[in-house]
């Protein structure tokens, strides 16, 4: 009897089987690069068309954790990482699923990733603002910033979320959004998973699928993104980083200078070191959102 108890619990079966690890999945949502999304008007509580809008980016996410699940995912931490953060839809989530809302926040729009995920998804992203192409293309500010370097090399929000997402060993397995960022991608990333939900014909316009087939392509896309995620490299910056911002004004560059560590390099420019990529987070945070008036 003890050998046969015995044997039952070295094949996990019968006596105290081991519960499947749980494969984790970090998916942060933009909406740029959502399906039919071309301007203002779609992009903030103001415009007519957000309204709706906010419900087809909501299902490009839920498209995206649906391909994930099919792949074996069995949690979720999804990041609202547009605009005031409060965009998702939170009631059309499953349980299971947790949201990241609103800002400031130490990790920008990668906060809540950490060890043990097995990968991360990009969903509705878009160029740089040193592209001249892409809809909407900017980067973390379009009303500030002219340019974001880390160690020399200009980035897309999607390059500075990845060195996020590999600091703590996570690939970045799929990026949606138009072609211009596809192709940004897959030059910095290698041969991810991405889905052209558009093609841009200008900063304001562009030809797209319908949100349904580009929720489709989103979650088959995710399916086979999460099953490739072990042959996937997590993408690491050298450290020390090395941030190197460019603003559209004098001010900010002048005005950060005051700072230790912050190095003004030209009329629109600094410079600052910092340990790691975390670190380099939190500094960009404090750029973008620091107001003298904060208060509670």
């Amino acid at each position: 009897m003890r050998l046969r108890v015995l044997f039952a619990f070295l094949a996990g079966v019968g006596v105290g089987a081991a519960a499947p690890a749980a494969t984790k999945v970090y998916v942060s949502v933009d909406m740029e690069g959502v399906a039919g999304v071309v301007t203002g008007d779609q992009l903030g509580p103001t415009g007519f068309e957000y309204e709706r809008f906010r419900g087809f980016m909501t299902n490009e996410a839920l498209a995206a954790i649906e391909g994930s699940r099919a792949a074996g995912a069995t949690e979720f931490v999804v990041s609202d990482s547009h605009g005031n953060g409060e965009n998702l839809l939170i009631e059309k989530f499953p349980a299971d699923v947790q949201l990241v809302r609103s800002w400031p926040r130490p990790l920008a729009m990668m906060e809540g990733i950490e060890d043990g995920f097995a990968a991360a998804l990009f969903v509705g992203y878009h160029a740089s603002t040193t592209n001249p192409a892409g809809v909407r293309a900017h980067t973390f500010s379009s009303a500030t910033l002219a340019d974001v370097r880390l160690n020399g090399v200009s980035l897309p929000e999607a390059g500075w979320n990845a060195a996020i997402a590999g600091h703590f060993g996570v690939p970045v397995v799929l990026i949606s959004g138009d072609d211009a960022i596809a192709k940004e991608a897959r030059g910095l990333l290698g041969n991810l998973e991405t889905v052209t939900v558009k093609w841009a014909t200008g900063f304001h316009s562009a030809r797209t699928l319908t949100p349904a087939a580009a929720c489709d392509r989103i979650r088959e896309a995710a399916r086979r993104a999460v099953g490739r995620a072990r042959e996937l490299k997590p993408f690491r910056v050298k450290e020390p980083v090395e941030v190197e911002l460019r603003f559209k004004n004098y001010r900010p560059a002048e005005v950060l200078a005051y700072l230790p560590g912050v190095e003004r390099t030209d009329a629109h420019s600094i410079r600052f070191r910092a340990r790691d990529i975390l670190e380099a987070t939190r500094f960009l945070e404090f750029v973008t959102n620091y107001e003298p008036g904060l208060a509670p």
